[in-house]
C-alpha cells in the first residue's frame, strides 16, 4: 500500500515508464545524464554511478566490493540540486529499476519547486517500494530549494550546527590479521574518530571484539545485521559487549522475530536500534514501538529527508532513541541526512570513506565529529 503522507500525518497528529538502463561494471564510463520525459523549468536527470569500495565490506549476511548506486540533478531556471539513490543488496533495488522508476518521474507539472509536499507526494504515488529512487529525487528537491534561496538546509530548519553528534567508522567482518590492521588504520585516520562501529553476526562476535579491542579503548557500537536467532544467547552477548565498551545494540534479531525481539529490548542492559526491521514513517508505531529502544533512520529506506524529519517527530514522541545512517553513499547522500544530525543521539555517516570514487565533497568529520559546511543546499560540490 502507498504511504498517504497527509492522512497519516493526521492519525498520528503531525503534521510513461521508460526502459532499463544496462548494467555497468566497475571502471565502465558513466552515460551522459538521462532527461526524464517532458520539458519544463524544473527538470531531472540521471545517471548510474557504481560505487567502488575501499576494502571488501562483509557484514552477517553477504560481502561486496561494490554498490549500485544513481545520480540525479534537478535543474531549474539555471540552477541545479543534486541527489542519489544507493541500493545495497538487501533493499531489493538495483540501476535498473532505480532508471525505470526515475524515467516516469515528470518534474515539469509542477511550476513551483517549493510545492514540496505535492511534489513528493506525486513521486511517492508513482509506483510502490523504490525507496531509494524516491530518495535520490527527494535529495536533489532539497538541495535545490537551498540553493534557491542560497541557505544550508539546517539553518533553513533553525538547527544548531554545534549539536551534531560524533560519528563511526565502520569495521567489518574478518579475521582477526584484517580487523586489527583496519582498526588501527581507522583510529590513524585524520578525522581523529572518536568511536567505531563493529560488525557482528557470522559466529566470530568475541573474537572481532577482542581484536579491536586489543589495539583501542574507543567506544564501541556494534551492528548485528540480524545475526542472532536465539533470545538467550543475544543476551548474554548483550551483557557481555556491555562490559567492554559498547553503546548500543543495532538489528540484534532476524526482523521477523519480534516477540523476541521485544523480550529481548525488555531485559537488554543496552539500547537495541532497528534498522532493517523498518523502512517507512507508519513502521514506527506499527513495528518498531515496544520492540526496539530506537531507530537508525537512513534516507535510501525512508525515501528522503522529507519523510526521515517526521520520523524523528514521531520516534522523539515516543521517547525513542534516534540515530541517523547511511549505506555506502557519496558524500552527497551523507552531506544530506547530516543535516538532520543536530536532532539525533548518534550517528553514523561513513559511507563516503569507505568508497574511492567520490565525485563530491561535502560534510566532513573534525576531531570525530560531524561538520556542517555553510554551503547552500545539502552542502556539497562537485571535485
Amino acid at each position: 500500500m502507498l504511504l498517504n503522507r497527509r492522512n497519516f500525518a493526521k492519525i498520528i497528529g503531525i503534521t510513461a515508464a521508460g526502459a532499463m538502463m544496462p548494467k555497468m561494471s566497475i571502471g565502465q564510463t558513466a552515460p551522459a545524464f538521462i532527461k526524464s520525459k517532458g520539458s519544463g523549468r524544473m527538470k531531472l536527470t540521471f545517471k548510474p554511478y557504481p560505487l567502488e569500495m575501499e576494502h571488501t565490506f562483509t557484514v552477517a549476511e553477504y560481502s561486496r566490493n561494490s554498490t549500485p548506486d544513481v545520480l540525479t540533478q534537478i535543474e531549474y531556471d539555471g540552477t541545479v540540486g543534486y541527489g542519489e539513490a544507493s541500493m545495497p543488496p538487501y533493499l531489493g533495488e538495483s540501476i535498473a529499476t532505480a532508471t525505470k522508476f526515475l524515467s516516469k518521474v515528470n518534474l515539469t507539472q509542477f511550476p513551483d519547486p517549493f510545492r514540496i509536499d505535492d511534489i513528493l507526494t506525486y513521486v511517492d504515488s508513482i509506483a510502490v517500494g523504490n525507496p531509494a529512487a524516491k530518495a535520490s529525487v527527494d535529495i536533489a528537491l532539497h538541495d535545490l530549494l537551498g540553493k534557491l534561496v542560497n541557505q544550508p538546509l539546517y539553518k533553513l530548519w533553525g538547527l544548531n550546527p554545534e549539536n551534531t553528534p560524533d560519528t563511526d567508522f565502520t569495521i567489518g567482518i574478518d579475521k582477526p590479521d584484517v580487523v586489527r590492521a583496519k582498526t588501527i588504520e581507522a583510529i590513524k585516520m585524520k578525522e581523529h574518530l572518536k568511536v567505531l562501529k563493529v560488525k557482528l553476526g557470522r559466529g566470530n562476535d568475541q573474537e572481532m571484539i577482542n581484536t579491536v579491542r586489543s589495539v583501542t579503548n574507543l567506544p564501541l557500537y556494534v551492528d548485528v545485521n540480524q545475526g542472532w536467532k536465539d533470545k538467550n544467547k543475544a543476551l548474554d552477548m548483550i551483557y557481555w559487549l556491555k562490559e567492554k565498551g559498547v553503546v548500543f545494540v543495532e538489528q540484534p534479531m532476524p526482523k521477523e522475530q519480534v516477540d523476541d525481539m521485544a523480550w529481548l529490548t525488555e531485559y537488554s542492559p543496552l539500547p537495541t536500534m532497528a534498522d532493517e526491521a523498518f523502512q517507512r514513517l507508519p513502521d514506527i508505531v506499527d513495528k518498531i514501538k515496544g520492540v526496539y529502544s530506537g531507530i537508525n533512520i537512513k534516507l535510501m529506506k525512508s525515501t528522503g529527508l522529507y519523510e526521515a524529519q517526521k520520523m524523528i517527530t514521531v520516534a522523539r514522541a515516543l521517547d525513542m532513541k534516534v540515530m541517523v545512517g547511511c549505506m555506502t553513499e557519496t558524500s552527497c547522500g551523507v552531506s544530506a541526512v547530516a543535516q538532520l544530525s543536530p536532532l539525533v543521539d548518534w550517528g553514523d555517516m561513513d559511507g563516503n570513506l569507505l568508497i574511492k570514487n567520490d565525485p563530491f565533497t561535502g560534510m566532513k568529520v573534525v576531531d570525530g565529529k560531524v561538520t556542517l559546511n555553510d554551503w547552500p543546499g545539502i552542502g556539497i560540490k562537485k571535485v
